[in-house]
């Protein structure tokens, strides 16, 4: 995947992340891209919310292991699963219904992955934020890592925060109209904006400017 116009863009608009870009170096966004269909790619992202990447691996691992006989679950084979086995997967009561919505609405006719990719962010994340625990921030990491849209920009990620506030010398973490008006003068490229503020709270750089 070549970002380089996306990098050099990114550099001339924004004197402060082409310092970050600097230290970073290459995007390396393509290497953390997921592949799968709707439903393993929301599945996943529903069991990884709000507990420890270490932890909700073991999970999501677990939840695979309840179906042997095929590389990924159907909407029917959730739905088909009784609660207490999806429990004992180490799945909390509120991802095991938000499982089995999902599961419903997919059979219902939810759009698949290349459908998805006809429509624009905003028609995408209005059409799944209606399952139950699917909220814009959880589509918007699906446009970013598994849909490869090059300019969404969730606002309510903390990471991104953290990032931003670091890099750009802020006294306390900016709120969603301050990240957006920021984030101007990073289109049409957010996304990588995004994959480097990331990775400079990862590695803790403090921009020379700022130190």
């Amino acid at each position: 995947m070549d970002y380089s116009i996306a990098i050099q863009t990114l550099k001339q608009s924004d004197p402060i992340l082409a310092k970050v870009i600097e230290i970073v170096g290459d995007c390396k966004l393509y290497q953390v891209q997921q592949t799968g269909d709707l439903l393993f790619s929301l599945s996943r992202s529903i069991l990884y919310q709000q507990i420890s990447g270490k932890a909700a691996a073991a999970i999501h691992s677990k939840f695979l292991q309840l179906y042997p006989h095929s590389a990924l679950p159907t909407a029917l084979d959730i739905l088909n699963t009784p609660d207490e086995i999806l429990r004992g997967a180490g799945i909390s009561r509120p991802k095991v219904l938000y499982l089995k919505d999902l599961a419903q609405k997919i059979l219902d006719g939810l759009p698949t992955i290349d459908e998805l990719q006809a429509m624009d962010d905003e028609s995408i994340i209005q059409t799944l934020t209606p399952i139950k625990g699917i909220g814009r921030w959880t589509v918007q990491m699906l446009l970013m890592f598994r849909l490869h849209r090059l300019d969404v920009l969730p606002v309510d990620d903390l990471g991104i925060r953290a990032g931003i506030r670091r890099v750009y010398g802020l006294a306390e973490l900016p709120n969603k109209k301050n990240i957006e008006n920021l984030a101007q003068i990073w289109k049409p490229y957010r996304t990588i904006a995004c994959w480097y503020l990331w990775r400079s709270v990862e590695i803790a750089i403090i921009p020379s400017n700022h130190s």
